[in-house]
């Protein structure tokens, strides 16, 4: 009996130990619309840049065949010197002219901080953009309208 108390006690306190140690997150609705151009659906890559300038994390991939990934050369030389799983944070490609919305989950501690989410657009045959769209992280993001340089023609933030 005494042991069942033991592990039951060890259990519990382990169990709370992990829940603490997961980051938390703020959720945003992510209402990104592509300018018109013909060709295949544009692969976007959602990151997490440090204060340095360098990938800390992908948030999300607008594109689901990693076939292709090798081409978004800066994002590659981070994400691909690993395997990585993409499991729930892919989605198809957006093609000229479309809309989509997706979920960004933003680790709450890289707020203020100096970071930024980087939106990174790529069409096979076409021009790559490696920085499309940068936001920093500065106070809550929401509401507003940000406007790419690439692919992006718009793009909005909204706390989920």
């Amino acid at each position: 009996m005494k042991k069942w108390i033991a592990f039951a006690v060890l259990g519990i306190a382990l169990m709370g130990f992990n829940m603490s140690d997961e980051a938390e997150t703020v959720s945003y609705k992510c209402l990104i619309q592509t300018i018109n151009y013909s060709g295949e659906g544009a692969y976007v890559i959602v990151s997490l840049m440090n204060p340095e300038g360098n990938y800390e994390e992908t948030l999300y991939i607008l594109g689901e065949d990693p076939e292709w990934y090798h081409m978004i050369d800066e994002w590659w030389a981070f994400f691909g010197k690993k395997k990585r799983s993409t499991d729930g944070i892919t989605g198809a490609t957006i093609a000229g002219g479309e809309r989509k919305v997706f979920v960004l989950d933003i680790p709450s501690d890289k707020f203020d901080k100096g970071y930024k989410l980087r939106f990174e657009t790529s069409v096979e045959d076409q021009k790559y953009f490696p920085a499309d769209l940068e936001i920093a992280l500065d106070g809550e993001l929401g509401g507003d309208k940000y406007e790419g340089t690439g692919y992006i023609q718009q793009l909005r933030l909204v706390k989920n």
